[in-house]
């Protein structure tokens, strides 16, 4: 592999990059699919610890993608594999590790949830604090709007639960974790080469699951539950939130900025109480709706062109 072509890889190999979807299209694919992780999440702890069913989740993929990247991981030079294994372990590790463990201690569901989507907020504090860059009236309006929006919808399913105090900064700093690999991962490859999607997909699953298996052990047996409940929750979290929500979300950085990705998960409440209304009847109502509108309204504004004025980097 020539050092040219490394920044082409990631334009080329995976499938969905190659078709040209619009990028609308593959950020209302990712909250679907992204929002299935939450209600994944619930129906694991029926069968299973949350980081059992994680650690076998990353496990699957880890197999199950090797022949496919095998050939592009051994080509990649050792310093981009590296970079994005830090990059997983942000990204995939300390995400779900810090709501998941959250909830696991006490922490409910729906402030888990809330806290997470405050996703957009922690990528433009990031970018604003610490990379100085200035960020424009509009991103703020718009994401003013979004968070009223995602209060709105999930009114009804907040309570603070019966962690102790301290357990509440796990989802946050899962959240900001996420917010750290993604700026990270945008920015670098803006510089140097990239993998394309699965090999990055592998890699990250690889070095979460030797993260996972540490935490595991650390709680009891890191052995499969021989359940078809278990299997299911390894499948589903694996197919629909890994390989859909979490690989969309990768698809998507490289066409656009981590604001505007991140922006788009304002919605994800929203879709997560229609996935709960489906698969478990929990009731829907007009505050989500309304709520769901307030939202979309405020990423409408975070996401609108706006003219470039020259200078610092706006968001």
């Amino acid at each position: 592999m020539t050092k040219a072509s490394r920044p082409c890889l990631a334009a080329h190999s995976p499938a969905i990059e190659a078709l040209r979807v619009p990028l609308p299209a593959l950020e209302a694919l990712m909250v679907i699919a992204w929002s299935s992780g939450f209600v994944g999440m619930r129906f694991s702890t029926d069968y299973a610890p949350v980081f059992l069913v994680v650690l076998w989740r990353c496990a699957v993929l880890s197999v199950c993608l090797l022949p496919f990247v095998a050939r592009e991981i051994i080509n990649a030079p050792a310093g981009l594999l590296l970079r994005q294994a830090a990059i997983g372990l942000f990204a995939l590790t300390g995400y779900i590790a810090g709501v998941a463990k959250g909830i696991e201690l006490g922490v409910s569901a729906g402030l888990s949830a809330l806290i997470a989507n405050l996703l957009p907020v922690g990528t433009v504090a990031i970018s604003s604090i610490f990379l100085r860059e200035r960020i424009s009236g509009r991103t703020w309006a718009g994401m003013a709007l979004g968070m009223a929006g995602v209060l709105v919808v999930s009114r009804d399913a907040l309570t603070l639960g019966s962690a102790p105090l301290w357990a509440y900064a796990l989802p946050v700093a899962g959240m900001m974790s996420l917010a750290v690999a993604s700026i990270w991962q945008q920015r670098s490859a803006s510089r140097a080469g990239s993998l394309s999607l699965l090999p990055t997909l592998w890699i990250h699953c690889v070095v979460s699951c030797l993260m996972f298996a540490c935490l595991q052990m650390s709680q009891g047996s890191v052995r499969p539950i021989a359940t078809i409940g278990f299997a299911a929750s390894v499948g589903w979290t694996a197919a629909i939130s890994t390989i859909g929500g979490y690989g969309l979300y990768w698809v998507c950085l490289r066409r656009s900025s981590p604001a505007r990705v991140s922006s788009v998960l304002f919605l994800s409440p929203s879709v997560t109480f229609v996935w709960a209304w489906a698969l478990f009847g929990e009731p829907l109502s007009w505050p989500m709706l309304v709520g769901t509108i307030v939202s979309g309204l405020g990423i409408v504004v975070m996401t609108r062109p706006q003219g470039s004025s020259g200078g610092a980097r706006r968001l």
